[in-house]
């Protein structure tokens, strides 16, 4: 670093603690071994060995001139608060209520990490809050401690599946998914479920994009299936109308039907669980959380008071107690043996620190909404999404209306008629201000040159026109 001289062993790293020299000494005196690369040394073989020095940039002592210097690499971005946004598939702009923002600031939540009764005053009762709202949206007995993200909940879910069917001596070696399903999430679940089941794709019908029944009864009908999934609504922005036909079909064939849903959805649409789910799963990201550069994420995993199924958990689960003391109750976890912090090794599945501050942040999202709030959300959503498709549908070269089936939030704009990509419309879109959608024709080939775009509820209608009338200029070239 400019202007700084190193002495040898007297440097101290403003960010790492222990490095001060005469601590560092006492550590490695208390090993018996002259350096930290000693260590290194005897555990890596000598040809995996990195033995140059890492291609990284000096620590920057200054927080002053480190907070400059990451402000720096962030204005390089353009955000969604600048541009207009049609971006979604699997993270959303919805409004933030103010209180959302307040509450989780306070310090006594602001951690992921969740303590014991005796340190984290009040959390346990605030998770507790937030799994009973979520029990009520989503018309469920138990739901989870908030996992890393909507497709660890997926990935959790199916595991879940497999153990509980094997457990009944059953053979469970295949999990079922629609060849529609969030790719992100469906490499997630193919590497965290590779050791206990494999992976296979159910064909999509090409007119609705639904999942192509037919298919799926052939697969089911080897007798081998642990769990059936599918999303509700679909990545590509679908109701799934017959779920609870896939879900008999699943149940014929003895295996678990697991759902993926959208929170936001579930004020205006039944929960899966009443169209005959097992597992219902998903992301929360939507109430409360800012998008935050990919952050804001957390997952939940809900089901009925099956416990071949609860059994499976693998996070915390808070309930409610009564006390010595009447009228007095307290909040703790239950259930604790099936976690890997009850049973370290021996526990049904591992999971870690999580994400508990946005458990809270949802609590407090569905506490500010309610009922009614929730289904103004989903009806705004709705509405706006079926402009936005009628009025890009008017262009003669783009086919907004791909699917034919009823839409929430997203859906896929066909854009093989106008001689041009989606990279090239979107490269286009950003003269205007707009961030196109998500370019589909990497994971969908066989769609073509087609992207899939989102709307919210605070997506506005000039917003919308604006976005029309740029797609025309573009797509015949002015």
């Amino acid at each position: 670093m400019k202007g700084v001289i190193l002495v040898e062993n007297s440097f101290v790293h403003p960010y790492m603690p222990n490095s001060v020299p005469e601590n560092k000494k006492a550590m490695l005196d208390e090993l018996g071994i002259n350096s930290v690369e000693d260590i290194y040394k005897s555990i890596i073989p000598d040809e995996l060995l990195y033995k140059e020095r890492l291609d990284i940039p000096e620590p920057i002592r200054s927080e002053y001139e480190l907070k400059r210097h990451v402000m720096g690499i962030l204005n390089r971005d353009i955000t969604t608060e600048e541009y207009t946004s049609f971006l979604g598939a699997g993270c959303y702009k919805h409004q933030v209520p103010a209180i959302c923002d307040e509450i989780n600031s306070r310090g006594e939540f602001l951690t992921a990490y969740c303590g014991d009764t005796y340190s984290d005053h009040g959390k346990m009762q605030a998770i507790f809050e937030y799994t009973s709202m979520m029990g009520e949206l989503l018309d469920t007995d138990v739901v989870s401690y908030t996992t890393y993200d909507g497709g660890q909940a997926v990935a959790s879910s199916l595991r879940m599946a497999v153990r509980a069917v094997r457990e009944k001596g059953m053979a469970g070696k295949v999990i079922l998914v629609p060849k529609t399903m969030n790719p992100e999430i469906y490499s997630q679940v193919v590497q965290y479920c590779r050791n206990v089941a494999e992976v296979r794709k159910i064909a999509y019908e090409p007119e609705t994009g639904l999942m192509d029944l037919e298919e799926l009864k052939e697969q089911l009908a080897k007798k081998n299936v642990a769990a059936v999934f599918f999303e509700n609504p679909t990545y590509l922005g679908n109701f799934e109308t017959r779920g609870e036909e896939i879900a008999k079909l699943a149940h014929d064939a003895g295996a678990y039907c697991v759902v993926q849903t959208e929170v936001a959805a579930l004020g205006i649409m039944e929960s899966p669980v009443n169209q005959g789910a097992d597992i219902v799963c998903g992301d929360i990201q939507p109430l409360g959380m800012h998008i935050q550069f990919g952050g804001g994420q957390a997952g939940f995993i809900a089901c009925n008071q099956n416990m071949d199924l609860v059994e499976q958990f693998p996070t915390y689960m808070y309930g409610i107690t009564e006390t010595e003391k009447e009228d007095t109750y307290g909040w703790g976890r239950a259930m604790n043996y099936r976690s890997s912090h009850g049973s370290r090794e021996n526990a049904k599945e591992y999971f870690g620190t999580e994400t508990g501050l946005w458990a809270i942040t949802a609590g407090v999202y569905l506490a500010s909404m309610g009922p009614q709030g929730m289904y103004e959300l989903g009806e705004t959503i709705i509405q706006n999404a079926a402009y936005l498709e009628d009025i890009l549908d008017e262009i003669p070269e783009v086919r907004a209306k791909r699917f034919e089936n009823a839409k929430f939030q997203e859906f896929v704009i066909d854009f093989n008629r106008t001689g041009k990509t989606v990279e090239e419309i979107n490269k286009e879109l950003l003269k205007e201000n707009i961030f196109g959608g998500k370019d589909l024709s990497h994971d969908f080939p066989e769609l073509g040159q087609c992207a899939l775009y989102c709307v919210s509820e605070i997506t506005t209608l000039e917003e919308m026109e604006h976005l029309r009338d740029a797609l025309k200029r573009i797509v015949k070239g002015e």
